[in-house]
Formats: C-alpha cells, sequence, structure tokens
C-alpha cells in the first residue's frame, strides 16, 4: 500500500483541497483508494468529496477502539474510493493520547488499499509529525504568502527534530547533547543540522548512524499551491535552500497550482474539481502532480541531487505555461459571457487583496526585525 500524507504548516492553504482531489484522480484511474480525515479538531473533508454526512468517524474508534475500524471506510459516489471521516464533534479529538495514537496507525496501516491518503491537521502537533512520518513520502503544501512558507519550513524543522527523539535513545549521549540545546533556548531555533550532526557523531557514533538512517527514508514533497503569477513559483526554491541548508534535507518539488475561483463553486456544489470541471487549470495541475507520484518508487530511497534540481526546474516551466493558459482561460469566459466584467473585476479585486495582505505581512515583519535590530538584537 502507498501511504501519502498530507500536511501543511499552515491552515487556509489549500492542503484538503490538494489531497481530496488526488483521491479522486486516482481512484479514476483504477486504484483503489482510501482517504482518511485526520484533521480531528476541524474535520470537512466530506464536503470537498461530496459524501453525505457519515455515520461512523475516527472520533467513534478513538472512544470505542474495539468497533471495527475497516467498516468506517465508507463507500462514495466516485468508483474505487473509500472515505474515513474524521469528527469535529467528539470533545478531545483532535488531541490524541500515545497509546490512541499507537492504535489509529496500526488500524490505518492494515487497511486493505492500493493507497492510503492521510489528510492531516495543520501545524505541528506531535500527532500529525507522526502520522506524516507513518511514510517517507509525505506532501507538504505551502501558498506564496510569507506566514506560509515560513510555517512549511518549521513544520519540516520540527520532524527533523522527531526524527531525532526517535533516534536517539533517552539517557543517551545524543539525547542528552539534544536536551541541552533544548533547556538553553536559542539553541534550537538557530539549528544548523549539519554543525550538529558533526558534534553528535563525536558524542554517539551509534546514535548518530540510526538518525542518518531515518533521515535518508524520509523524502518530503512540496506542492505549491494559490499562485497568482509564475514568479510566485520562486518561493519553493526558498523553501528548498533553507531546508537544504539549515536542515541537511531535500526537498523535491511536485508541482504548482494556480488560484482558481472555480474551487470555491465546486465546493458549493458538493464535487471535486477534477469531477466538476476535469478540463480546468486547476484539474489539470492536480492531474500532473498524481502522475508524478505514481511514477516514483514506492519504497523510500534517497532521491539524487541531480534530480531534486530537474523536479525545482519542471515546475518553474509548469508555472509559467500555466499562467498563460490561466490568461486565455479567463478571456474566453470573458467572450463566451459566461463571466461578465463583473465577476473580472471581483476577481482582479479579490487578487488585489491578497497583494495588500502579503505587502502588510511583509511590513509586519520588516518592523519586528527593525526594532529588534535596534534593541541590540543580533541574527
Amino acid at each position: 500500500m502507498r501511504i501519502i500524507p498530507i500536511a501543511s504548516g499552515k491552515g487556509g492553504v489549500g492542503k484538503s483541497l490538494v489531497a481530496a482531489n488526488l483521491a479522486v484522480v486516482f481512484a479514476r484511474s483504477g486504484k483503489r483508494v482510501t482517504l482518511a480525515d485526520l484533521d480531528l479538531g476541524a474535520s470537512n473533508l466530506h464536503l470537498i468529496i461530496g459524501h453525505q454526512k457519515p455515520g461512523g468517524s475516527i472520533g467513534m474508534f478513538l472512544n470505542n477502539p474495539k468497533i471495527d475500524f475497516s467498516a468506517l471506510a465508507a463507500e462514495t459516489d466516485i468508483p474505487n474510493l473509500r472515505f474515513i471521516p474524521g469528527d469535529s464533534e467528539i470533545p478531545g479529538a483532535a488531541t490524541l493520547k500515545i497509546s490512541q495514537r499507537n492504535q489509529l496507525i496500526r488500524r490505518l496501516l492494515a487497511l486493505d488499499a492500493d493507497i492510503l491518503i492521510l489528510d492531516l491537521g495543520a501545524g505541528t502537533h506531535q500527532s500529525i509529525l507522526d502520522f506524516f512520518l507513518v511514510s517517507g513520502q509525505g506532501i507538504i503544501v505551502s501558498s506564496p504568502a510569507v506566514t506560509a512558507t515560513l510555517n512549511a519550513y518549521v513544520f519540516l524543522k520540527n520532524v527533523v527534530f522527531r526524527l531525532m527523539y526517535s533516534a536517539f535513545k533517552r539517557g543517551s549521549p545524543a539525547y542528552d547533547y539534544l536536551e541541552q540545546l533544548r533547556k538553553e533556548g536559542d539553541g534550537l531555533k538557530t539549528l544548523y543540522l549539519p554543525k550538529m550532526l558533526e558534534d553528535i557523531e563525536k558524542r554517539d557514533p551509534v546514535s548518530y548512524t540510526k538518525f542518518k538512517t531515518s533521515i535518508e527514508r524520509f523524502q518530503p514533497r512540496l506542492v505549491l499551491n494559490m499562485l497568482s503569477s509564475p514568479n510566485d513559483a520562486a518561493v519553493a526554491m526558498k523553501i528548498r535552500r533553507s531546508c537544504e541548508a539549515y536542515l541537511g534535507l531535500r526537498v523535491e518539488h511536485l508541482g504548482v497550482i494556480y488560484r482558481d475561483s472555480i474551487q470555491e463553486i465546486s465546493l458549493a456544489s458538493r464535487l471535486p474539481v477534477v469531477l466538476y470541471k476535469p478540463q480546468s487549470m486547476l484539474s489539470q495541475a492536480i492531474c500532473r502532480i498524481a502522475d508524478k507520484i505514481m511514477q516514483m518508487p514506492e519504497e523510500t530511497s534517497p532521491f539524487t541531487l541531480e534530480s531534486a534540481d530537474d523536479s525545482y526546474q519542471e515546475a518553474a516551466i509548469e508555472a509559467e505555461t500555466d499562467f498563460e493558459n490561466k490568461k486565455e482561460y479567463v478571456e474566453e469566459l470573458l467572450h463566451s459571457g459566461v463571466l461578465s466584467q463583473g465577476d473580472l473585476i471581483e476577481t482582479v479585486e479579490s487578487q488585489q487583496l491578497e497583494i495588500n495582505k502579503i505587502k502588510k505581512e511583509n511590513l509586519f515583519l520588516k518592523t519586528k526585525l527593525s526594532k529588534a535590530l535596534s534593541q541590540g538584537f543580533k541574527p
């Protein structure tokens, strides 16, 4: 079973859109797909795939682990696609005990499917990190907004820490070293992994080797959503460079998805975008990402620097092509009368609002940085 956890450091970047539509594309290609909603504090994935209010849910399993977990995987109107609902109505569903998390992971891994897609909650809670590490090939979804890219990096940084703590036995020299850095406060905030690993290898070669084995099996992949122009695609390269320089982590780029108002229309229609408008650019982008995933080996193995570079160059070309197609698509709708001038003005205004929002975020960050520097802070 190919397992694809999908996460985001920040909410509102289209993570569930990517998860739901990828599941539909895989199912329509003949794969037996199970889609699980693990955003337990805000479960709404059923709305995106048009599934009726579920009878059973993961929340029910957490309250009663003796129930038949496989029976929670309900058939949908989409052939080959089964869906396991989360639960936002049962108190405490988002805060799992270690025993609950382990039980849930075991049940998920025991499911009978070709592909298992896990739609995770946003943020860096330990349960989310552990679900993401169920596979070494998880997908992190981000947008070009400053806060979203920063949170994507922070998410991957926390995953690396999680791998470290799982590789270092409590009481080992490597574990004690990590704890010392954590107690110092700024030690882990200014993490530079290559230097840390040099120190760890000298102190504890056994733990170092175990961690290196784990990190080599970890191959996170990036999807950049909500692009407005080809220039936005450069954000992916910044995330990749930061992860490689400071975390020693190579992130492969799966592709980009442009902002498209059709997403809201399909949601209101209770249909995934790839079914509502298969020829839309958003649908084509999802299909392209699905094709890339299926062409990758199922077993986790380190990919070369050259293959990582190729993935970013390919995504940059796709970004430019999609942008040109988007302009033609809007012009076609305008001339056909489907899109009125009022709709076009509304689209432009919404994009302008997003731009202004990003400008304010940049100004806010610059003000904080200037204030810190004036107070003697040294980066």
